[in-house]
């Protein structure tokens, strides 16, 4: 055991590695009775690749690049390909991310044909949720059409693609099967008698986690839809998710008790103070999955979700045995079987199937394989935290860990607190290699779930209304301070890091608080007033009504809490990421920020890449974004991590 000090213990957990590692499988289902998915390839340009298992056990990616599996519909994406097989095998319908057109294929049939016409009005034509339906020759999914250049000049409706491919160059051979009277919506379920459809919807300036609508329509033999009306939902409930009982009964996912819990044609099914749902931020997300015996495959739990097998008479739930402690919204089940996406604070996302019939669960895909010896994955540990006014926080938190190193005993480590992006969302506790490259160096690493984060109820989620900016900032500057406190992390070297709403939050944590030593800002909210007035997409563009309150009741508000407003305040230095094809918080806002920042001898960095967007998905780009931000750390809190290139630093 050498004695070394905190952030100059050598790791072999490098930028590389880390890029090498992110993201997770999506979009996993049944392809007849073999289990497809899509998985990132951060080497291969960022796309997401289709991958196929095969009943023998072999994989293959099915489609080469550049082909790219993944939506833009509401900017975040979703369900992106739906696949039937008949006596020819496996065809398959996918979004292909540089165009948007749906396309058709089958594995060795040459190459993909497009369903879809290219429009060159505003963001074009895309699609989600795709489902096949052979017998009718179409496809039905989610149809986002811009009418104009603007962000909002956009309507979205249930449409009907034909299969044989005549609307490839005729939009109006695409069939709609509802009118843009809401400004939401999910992919249409089918009843088991073909019958009656049910999809979700809702409208400005609530999101999807703010009230939801379900609404059920009845199909004609023409496979028209008519009578479509409401039957739960409403402004202050949130739906999840939809689907069908093979019986018939209509399921739903719906949070009017304050939880999202289960319900049967109306009525609960197992009422607990545990979520069985969660924000939907992408079209066709899957908390739960009917089976073929009656059971349901459910996601449940506060805080982290487990999968379970419900038991819709008695309301009992048998849990799935195995190390997975952490599943994402991506069930599917065929008869008897279910597959999810699961990981643990040891291991990365795999697809795991569960065979119901004997509890048998095992990997079945993106399998887990240590990269370096574990004894450098981080050791973390689920902690409560006390903020203002008594409430609780809850938090991860990833102390330095290194096999072979210890610091010197007088020595007190660096403390990277992250807030995670959303803001409704949560940080995951799962293996997480970019975690690691801190840990393993020395650096600790702290993620909050801020009040606003899901997973403990509409109330703790409703704590960030009108408040972000403030209880966000509050709780990661409680949860640094305890730290510190405690004699965990040393005060004088904090950092706080964040992306997306994340990085408003470092932000407005650099202008408002004097807790922190520096700061790595990406891809953030900076401007609200621009970000609320047409500078973000659609799909977002009134989040400021709750987050921050109606413009017109509050327009002070607005310029009170952005960070560029308060330029002047920043004294810690900070790192700046940005991608310049990000429609979402985009570039603009960073320029503003530094037009401000000016001739303020604040030292700091602005790193601007090229073809990326909202969130990084490219190596190359992971990797200098990562040994920046070390970089910085380093800079800042005296470290010495070795071989990483020095960051330069500007006033």
């Amino acid at each position: 055991m050498q004695t070394l000090a905190y952030g100059s213990w050598p790791s072999p957990i490098d930028a590389a590695l880390a890029a090498a590692h992110d993201g997770r499988p999506e979009d996993v289902d049944f392809a007849g009775d073999e289990v497809w998915w899509t998985e990132p390839r951060p080497a291969e340009g960022g796309r997401r690749a289709l991958v196929r298992r095969r009943a023998d056990g072999t994989q293959e990616t099915v489609l080469p690049a550049p082909w790219n599996v993944r939506t833009r519909v509401i900017e975040y994406g979703g369900r992106a390909w739906a696949a039937v097989t008949d006596a020819r095998g496996p065809l398959v319908v996918f979004a292909h991310f540089p165009d948007q057109r749906l396309y058709a294929w089958r594995p060795g049939g040459g190459e993909p044909r497009p369903l879809t016409p290219v429009s060159t009005v505003g963001g074009g034509l895309r699609w989600a949720e795709p489902r096949i339906h052979p017998g009718r020759g179409e496809v039905w999914c989610v149809l986002e059409e811009f009418t104009g250049d603007g962000p909002a000049d956009v309507r979205r409706v249930l449409a009907a693609v034909p299969l044989d491919g005549s609307a490839a160059g005729d939009r109006g051979a695409v069939r709609e099967l509802t009118d843009d009277r809401h400004r939401f919506v999910t992919g249409p379920r089918i009843s088991p008698d073909g019958r009656r459809a049910a999809w979700l919807a809702w409208d400005h300036p609530r999101m999807p986690w703010d009230g939801t609508e379900l609404v059920l329509a009845d199909i004609a033999p023409d496979g028209t839809f008519h009578g479509a009306r409401t039957v739960a939902g409403g402004p202050e409930e949130s739906i999840a998710q939809v689907d069908w009982a093979p019986d018939g009964s209509l399921l739903h996912v719906g949070d009017r008790g304050g939880w999202w819990n289960l319900h049967r044609d109306g009525r609960p099914l197992c009422p607990r103070e545990e979520e069985f749902g969660g924000p939907l931020w992408k079209l066709g997300q899957r908390w739960f999955a009917p089976l073929d015996n009656g059971l349901i495959a459910v996601l449940h739990g506060r805080g982290a979700p487990r999968l379970g097998i419900l038991d819709p008479e008695t309301g009992e739930i048998a849990d799935a045995a195995g190390p997975w402690t952490e599943f994402a919204p991506a069930l599917a089940a065929l008869g008897e079987r279910v597959v999810a996406v699961g990981a643990s604070p040891h291991s990365g996302y795999e697809v795991i199937e569960l065979d119901t019939r004997t509890g048998h669960a095992r990997v079945i895909g993106a399998d887990h394989r240590d990269a370096v010896d574990p004894a450098y994955y981080p050791r973390p540990r689920v902690r409560t935290f006390t903020g203002p006014g008594g409430r609780e926080i809850h938090a991860h938190v990833y102390p330095p860990h290194h096999p072979g190193c210890a610091a010197p005993d007088d020595e007190l480590p660096p403390y990277v607190v992250r807030a995670h992006g959303g803001p409704t969302s949560r940080a995951p506790l799962v293996l997480d290699l970019e975690t690691a490259y801190f840990t393993s160096r020395g650096i600790g690493v702290v993620d909050v779930n801020y009040g606003g984060s899901t997973g403990y109820g509409r109330r703790y989620r409703d704590r960030l209304r009108e408040q972000w900016g403030v209880v966000d900032v509050e709780d990661c500057a409680a949860v640094a301070r305890a730290l510190a406190d405690e004699g965990t992390a040393d005060p004088d070297r904090l950092a706080v890091r964040g992306g997306s709403a994340g990085g408003w939050t470092a932000a407005a944590s650099l202008a408002t608080t004097d807790v922190y030593a520096c700061g790595t800002i990406s891809y953030p909210v900076l401007d609200l007033t621009g970000w609320g007035a047409g500078e973000t997409h659609d799909f977002e563009s009134c989040y400021l009504e709750t987050l921050i309150g109606p413009y017109a009741r509050v327009p002070e508000r607005y310029t009170e809490r952005s960070p560029a407003a308060h330029a002047d305040r920043i004294t810690a230095p900070f790192l700046l990421l940005q991608g310049l094809d990000d429609v979402i918080c985009p570039p603009a806002q960073c320029e503003r920020f530094l037009a401000r920042m000016a001739g303020r001898g604040v030292p700091h960095a602005y790193l601007a890449f090229e073809g990326e967007g909202h969130g990084f998905r490219r190596a190359e780009t992971m990797v200098r974004a990562l040994e920046a931000e070390l970089s910085l750390y380093a800079q800042v809190f005296g470290l010495r991590p070795g071989d990483v290139p020095e960051l330069e630093l500007t006033g």
